[in-house]
């Protein structure tokens, strides 16, 4: 763990060094999620692999930056973040709104995305909506800072095991997550506003892994398979499972993920 400075920009980041037998694989988290919430995805992976995670800025332990920023100014930091890090190109991981950078990482920073899976997310502002009660309890963060509030809403807001396991919920984004400021969390908002990929998904020269769980309340099951259509190159996993299926179910779905990113 360690503290870089990009752009101005201060950034920490982890990186789990392999044995550099596969291409390093770049994790990307959800709105409000700081890099130690996948320590469980990266615990099953496979040990041989390089692992690159960061905490966006104004969530965990990256500063706020000076002004909110969009998905096209994050991709280019993320790519100057690579860049300092000795790494040309990787294997491309984003999970719910890090699913969303993934897809403008690997559209408009071709050269440094090999392959691309994306999982729990969705095309943006052009989607299959979840209901608008679990809207409104995405505008907010209080779940974040609130547990008696997310044992309350977990069951219909995540779904899959959440539903007969709401504390292990609490467990994992209270006592697994090094949560920002507010403001972090609305900037991530506002970088995702108004933006979708559906345009550019048939451009995509990527081999893609999608991953939904068919039991998502935050992105549903139709927007997996609305991505499998656009992107050429793509084939679709549907697991037993809600939104934090790549937590959840970490032993289940590493292998998958392996299998996909080490594949010729």
């Amino acid at each position: 763990m360690r503290t870089i400075t990009v752009d101005g920009q201060q950034l920490r980041v982890t990186v789990r060094r392999g044995q550099g037998l596969l291409p390093p694989l770049l994790l990307i988290n959800g709105i409000g999620a700081s890099l130690e919430l996948l320590q469980a995805f990266v615990d099953a992976l496979e040990p041989a692999q390089d692992v690159i995670r960061f905490d966006p800025p104004g969530v965990g332990g990256s500063p706020l930056p000076p002004r909110p920023y969009r998905f096209s100014g994050l991709c280019r930091l993320i790519a100057r973040m690579l860049t300092a890090l000795d790494y040309d190109q990787v294997d491309v991981l984003g999970i719910s709104w890090g699913g969303g950078v993934a897809q403008h990482f690997a559209a408009f920073q071709r050269a440094r995305c090999r392959r691309l899976v994306l999982v729990s997310t969705a095309t943006g502002a052009l989607m299959v909506p979840p209901r608008p009660s679990v809207l409104m309890h995405l505008a907010r963060r209080q779940r974040y800072v609130d547990n008696g509030h997310l044992a309350r809403i977990a069951p219909d807001l995540y779904g899959g095991s959440a539903r007969h396991e709401p504390d292990r919920v609490g467990e994992t984004l209270h006592d697994r997550n090094n949560l920002g400021p507010a403001r972090g969390y609305s900037y991530q908002l506002a970088a995702s506003a108004g933006w979708t990929s559906v345009p550019f998904l048939p451009l995509l020269r990527q081999r893609t892994l999608i991953m939904s769980g068919d039991d998502d309340p935050i992105i549903p099951l139709a927007n997996a398979q609305l991505m499998h259509r656009l992107i050429r190159r793509s084939q679709l996993h549907v697991f037993r499972g809600g939104h934090l299926g790549l937590v959840a179910e970490a032993p289940e779905l590493a292998p998958v993920v392996h299998k996909f990113l080490a594949a010729p």
